[in-house]
């Protein structure tokens, strides 16, 4: 387990966040998640084999793992549950929503949150490929750079210049 992952599960575990996590494992992505992400990072993929799961104290914000990408959870949110929101959005309009699901085939969500309203965090695979990204409503797409990659992200949290609720 790489140090990073390894200081940011102490770290959620002592700030009060239910964390599981195991050692490193087979990783099997729903189908449809690897064919649309061909390009995820390898640090996320080992982010991914460790954490099971990690919700904030609040129980309003979490990191989407394995589970939630194979909709293998019973949390009402679906992991691309705000590119569904903006599709709907867009109904009857098809090039806004060619528009939003090429926007949404370049950043992977990583995070969700519905404190204060809802946000996510995702990661740009296409341009700055390994950054992370901050979106909320109401425009899902409109989003601002937050870490060049997951390890940087991680260290934001943990030092709360990233933070989390």
């Amino acid at each position: 387990m790489r140090s990073t992952f390894h200081e940011f599960i102490l770290w959620a575990e002592t700030n009060g966040w239910a964390i599981r996590s195991e050692s490193s494992h087979d990783l099997n992505l729903d189908a449809n998640v690897i064919t649309r992400y061909n390009h995820i990072p390898n640090e996320y993929l080992d982010f991914l084999r460790v954490v099971k799961q990690c919700v904030s104290p609040s129980e309003q914000t979490w990191f989407l793992c394995e589970n939630e990408y194979n909709l293998s959870t019973d949390t009402a949110f679906q992991w691309n549950e705000f590119e569904l929101l903006s599709l709907e959005a867009a109904a009857g309009d098809d090039p806004w929503t060619s528009e939003i699901k090429t926007w949404w085939d370049h950043y992977l969500p990583i995070i969700i949150s519905v404190h204060g309203g809802y946000s996510f965090y995702a990661m740009d695979l296409s341009n700055e490929i390994g950054a992370i990204v901050h979106g909320e409503e109401p425009e899902f797409e409109e989003v601002t750079k937050v870490a060049d990659h997951l390890d940087e992200f991680l260290q934001g949290i943990m030092l709360s210049s990233i933070v989390l609720e």
